[in-house]
């Protein structure tokens, strides 16, 4: 049995989330899988109510007693500061060292993406993102602040071992999926100290995989070429910052932000699954929010549970919903959230 904890977030989360649990339930039904899934009361509304975020206890249950965590998107505006966001999102990312941020760039039907002449052979790559270090630790302050000679700094964190992990993650995925190219991308030419161990590193580790293409394109340049040759890329890794930036692209190449999954992971900890999408406060409830990116997450972790069938399953579904058109407005569709789901289990059911 696969215990899953389900955090359906704020916003247009818990509606997107919903759908992904009525498809998690109709493919355990259909192929015997045994799913657990277990509910927990995080985000903005506990917040407001108790002050709290992550409560240790809860975090340390997450962390022991669970085989992944499906996650919605986070965020409402009676939160200025996003506190409990960060808590919830960056706390269990950071607290369980999920330095791999994997991102599928997948375009299942050629119509979706806004390049012209495309097809879905053309769109088709994996990015992975440093997920720990980088610009996103938090390091840094102010000086004077509030003042005419403000001063502020942010620092970019790049060490060795955080480095290494992922281009290693990277290089062995291309590997064991039988893919030939890995493309490293950084500014090495303008941030000289961090990027030059991001340099460093790719040559070493690449070095230890001889039949792996090993390519290099500074950010700009990868932008770029993600617009003019999608074609060109299989495997993607970078930056914390930049993958931030690169996936969102990558996300606009398939179809928008709306069917884009993403996972944070560590080998030897509890997974963490989470749409791309954020969680839009204005749409929650009205049934209208896109939930094949909550849909697609929940297929990325079964097939990281080893459930690779009931995977393929959810791939198909979504896959016939997109040809058929019966997506949300978004997708050029009129139906609804909640349908989206019911067109999708009886596609799964129908299998």
């Amino acid at each position: 049995m696969a215990r899953i904890a389900v955090i359906p977030g704020d916003g247009i989360g818990p509606d997107v989330i919903a759908e992904g649990i009525k498809v998690l339930e109709t493919v355990g039904r259909v192929t015997g899988a045994r799913l657990d899934l277990i509910h927990f009361d995080l985000g903005a509304e506990r917040y407001l109510r108790t002050g709290e975020t992550l409560p240790q206890s809860i975090f340390e249950d997450l962390r022991d007693n669970y085989d992944a965590i499906y996650l919605g998107a986070l965020g409402d505006p009676r939160v200025p500061d996003m506190k409990h966001a960060a808590d919830i999102l960056l706390g269990l990312r950071f607290r369980l060292d999920l330095y791999v941020n994997m991102r599928p760039v997948k375009l299942l039907d050629r119509r979706l993406c806004p390049l012209k002449d495309r097809s879905e052979a053309d769109v088709d790559m994996v990015v992975f993102r440093e997920n720990t270090e980088g610009l996103y630790v938090g390091m840094g302050g102010f000086f004077k602040k509030g003042t005419a000679d403000e001063v502020a700094v942010q620092e970019d964190v790049n060490t060795r071992k955080g480095v290494e992990r992922i281009i290693e993650y990277a290089f062995r995925f291309a590997r064991e999926t039988g893919r030939t190219k890995v493309t490293m991308s950084d500014k090495a030419n303008v941030l000289t100290y961090g990027h030059d161990l991001w340099q460093r590193v790719f040559r070493e580790v690449a070095a230890r995989y001889p039949g792996i293409e090993a390519e290099h394109l500074y950010v700009d340049a990868l932008a770029m070429q993600l617009v003019r040759a999608p074609q060109r890329f299989q495997v993607i890794v970078t930056c914390n910052m930049f993958g931030d930036i690169v996936t969102d692209l990558g996300a606009a190449l398939q179809g928008g932000l709306g069917m884009a999954a993403s996972g944070n992971l560590n080998p030897e900890r509890t997974p963490l699954f989470e749409p791309v999408h954020g969680s839009a406060p204005k749409y929650a409830g009205k049934d209208v929010a896109n939930p094949m990116g909550a849909v697609l997450t929940a297929g990325m972790m079964l097939d990281s549970l080893g459930l690779r069938r009931e995977a393929a399953l959810i791939d198909a579904a979504v896959r016939e919903a997109v040809r058929q058109d019966r997506t949300t407005n978004d997708l050029g569709g009129s139906l609804g959230t909640k349908a989206v789901g019911d067109f999708l289990c009886q596609g799964i059911e129908r299998t």
